[in-house]
């Protein structure tokens, strides 16, 4: 099995936009509605929309591929001084639990400590108890809840994850 994660580019977008609506089909259902998974694919997965963030300075993109079929996603962006957020990462269903979202979220840590960032911060819906686990178990904690309004009469009710950064020591960077 050939595992390549790479910088998404712009010919990736239609694939990353048919993944986001496979896995979110599979996910949120029973955590909100049809109408505001509707909303907020249309919101975040319009191609324009991640075409300009693929040009935009301070954010990144990746995409993990299994044989050369694209199998998930990360993005990740700087916020405040020293924090990144962790926006997007998603495995299709078929990949997940096999540490596909792992190799992502290292790739993520990567870009922070890079840009000099040591806490790395994510949003993830308090009913999404599948998730919560899993950035548990990769040393996220709760910071805080939040209910913020996305527009089009919903909300989105998150709790605030974090997980403090630490550099490898350099003697393990030089190896």
């Amino acid at each position: 099995m050939d595992i390549a994660i790479s910088a998404l580019r712009p010919e990736d977008v239609g694939p990353v936009v048919a993944l986001a609506r496979l896995v979110w089909q599979r996910t949120y259902p029973g955590i909100i509605s049809q109408e505001q998974i509707d909303f907020m694919l249309e919101q975040r997965y319009n191609p324009q929309r991640l075409r300009e963030e693929l040009a935009t300075p301070g954010i990144w993109w990746d995409q993990i591929r299994v044989d050369g079929q694209l199998v998930g996603f990360a993005s990740a962006l700087t916020t405040a001084a020293g924090e990144m957020k962790l926006d997007k990462l998603y495995v299709a269903p078929q990949h997940q639990r096999s540490g596909l979202g792992a190799r992502l979220l290292e790739r993520v840590v990567e870009h922070a400590l890079a840009n000099g960032c040591r806490t790395l911060i994510l949003a993830v819906n308090k009913r999404n108890e599948q998730a919560i686990a899993a950035y548990r178990k990769h040393g996220f904690g709760i910071r805080e809840s939040v209910c913020v309004d996305i527009g089009g009469g919903f909300v989105m009710d998150d709790f605030i994850m974090a997980k403090p950064l630490v550099a490898p020591p350099p003697e393990a960077r030089q190896q």
